[in-house]
Order: C-alpha cells, then structure tokens, then sequence
C-alpha cells in the first residue's frame, strides 16, 4: 500500500527550466513532477505534485494535508520569507513535512536568508538543485518510519 504524500510548490515554480537557470537549473517543472512522480513509486509513496503563484490556494493546500495527515515536501518560494498565514497553516500540520529549497537560501540575496516555516517544519533540505526534492522525499520515509 503506497502512502499519499503531497509536494507542494509556490511562486514561480511553475517556470523551472526557463527562470534563472543559472540558480534553479534546467530541469523543467515537468521533469520535477517526473522525478517526484518516479522516486516516490521507487519508495512505496503516491505524491501529488502541486505548484501555485496563489498564497490562499497554498493555505488551503497546507489545510487539506492537516485535515488527512498527509505528509508534506513544501517549496514555498518566495513565500518562505514573509507569508506567516502560510506558516500558521503548516504549524497546523498532522504529519511531517520537509521544507524544501532547490537553491540555498543563505547565499544568495540577505531577505533570503530568513524562513518563517522552518520553525514549524520537520525538517530543510536546500541547495541540492532538483536534488533537494528526492533528499526531501527520502526523510519523509524516514520520519514516517520511525
């Protein structure tokens, strides 16, 4: 039985492969939702790959993850450094999530350095590229299993 696991994407995200390659990479959104997708069946996981530009649509995904104890990889973009509505839906959480980076935050611009959500999450992965996601998708068995 796979266990339904939700990775969800704010701002932007939707433009891999042709936003700033030379700090998220070439891999397009398509080839993120492909290798969540692949990785996830590899590890006994049914993910969800979502992505919106939306700070509402978020809170309610984070809302719906709370209500069904789903886990939750969460990128949330540009939204990691101010939106506290997002953070207060993900403290509500049932069930771990990963906050996940695809740059690392702390080398680039200094309002980049902060996370509202990282308090609230189980965990960060950031800096790996689309790798950040399999490193993310990996400590969600992790925790689930412990």
């Amino acid at each position: 039985m796979s266990r339904r696991v939700l990775v969800l994407n704010g701002p932007n995200l939707g433009r891999l492969g042709s936003r700033e390659p030379d700090v998220y990479g070439s891999t397009s959104y398509a080839g993120l939702v492909e290798a969540c997708g692949t990785l996830g069946k590899e590890l006994g996981l049914d993910v969800e790959v979502r992505e919106t530009n939306d700070e509402g649509e978020m809170i309610r995904w984070l809302h719906e993850a709370a209500d069904h104890a789903i886990p939750v990889v969460l990128n949330p973009g540009a939204f990691t450094h101010y939106s506290y509505g997002m953070r207060d839906a993900a403290a509500q959480r049932t069930a771990p999530l990963v906050e996940v980076h695809i740059s690392n935050p702390y080398t680039r611009e200094a309002f980049r350095h902060t996370s509202v959500v990282a308090a609230v999450a189980s965990g960060t992965v950031a800096g790996f590229g689309i790798g950040s996601y399999r490193l993310a998708l990996r400590a969600l068995v992790e925790e689930l299993d412990a």
